[in-house]
């Protein structure tokens, strides 16, 4: 049954984008929940939107000006939030619908009939071409390179900026590198989950390891395992039943997270309930 599944390239292809894709998320998505930037992620990955319209208006790969288009949000954003003129969620806001007006506008522009980019905003893992698999291969290994060179620097970060700063680390330096990691981890995880549930991804897997471990290394390990495991089994069932891959891996992942939480939380007040006994 492997076999007859594995047989075709686009199969083969989503099952490759699929462990670039988790090992991304694993390893990205533990850094943004600690540092509270899950809203900032997906201000980065609906701006990316605009990006995807001037490809098709321009005749090139929209995936190309996706990771244009997010890596200049992510550089505004953070700019902008280190200057501390306005809040956050203002920018980020501003940021997001931005991205979402010029993508509709490139593609109203566009000569002929518009193309269907719903594969973009809710992912199409089994229309992953090779192009796109060797972009996502080659922002994989970027954001798997960086964050084991600098691990321990990020580790400093995480746990408390101030103190790293008082150390010498360079935190602004620091904080404008994890932002363009993200844009390219919102671009691997495009064409599997799509623009609108790329957060799901982000954070599913990484709060399911956070309830497991509290290790840094663990969590991303786990992280990238647990991601591993929605992507190849959504795409199964997408295979299977013909239905959406992008809302089948967030639906899973989302559910997931809901029964761990669950367990544990009735396993928590079992103990409670033994140790007042």
């Amino acid at each position: 049954m492997l076999t007859s599944f594995f047989q075709y390239q686009f199969i083969q292809n989503a099952f490759l984008a699929s462990i670039f894709a988790s090992i991304v998320c694993g390893i990205i998505g533990v850094i943004i929940v600690e540092k509270k930037l899950v809203m900032m992620s997906g201000g980065i990955a609906h701006t990316s939107y605009g990006g995807v319209g001037l490809g098709y208006l321009l005749g090139f790969e929209p995936i190309i000006g996706a990771l244009f288009m997010s890596v200049c949000a992510a550089l505004g954003i953070s700019y902008i939030k280190r200057k501390g003129r306005t809040h956050s969620d203002v920018v980020i806001g501003l940021f997001w619908s931005l991205g979402m007006a010029l993508g509709i506008l490139f593609i109203a522009l566009m000569p002929g009939y518009p193309p269907d980019l719903s594969s973009y905003l809710f992912g199409s893992i089994l229309s992953v071409t090779r192009t796109d698999l060797y972009l996502i291969a080659v922002l994989t290994l970027i954001v798997v390179l960086v964050v084991v060179a600098l691990f321990d620097y990020w580790k400093s970060y995480l746990f408390d900026e101030k103190f790293a700063t008082i150390m010498g680390i360079k935190t602004t330096f620091l904080e404008y590198l994890l932002f363009i990691l993200i844009a390219m981890s919102v671009v691997a995880l495009i064409r599997v989950v799509g623009i609108i549930l790329v957060l799901a991804l982000f954070t599913a897997p990484t709060a399911i390891s956070g309830l497991l471990s509290k290790n840094l290394k663990s969590r991303m390990a786990l992280s990238v395992i647990i991601g591993c495991f929605f992507c190849l089994t959504g795409l199964w069932i997408s295979y299977e039943m013909n239905i959406p891959s992008g809302a089948v891996i967030v639906i899973l992942s989302a559910v997931s997270y809901l029964l761990f939480f669950s367990v544990i939380s009735v396993k928590s007040k079992i103990k409670r309930k033994e140790m007042s006994l």
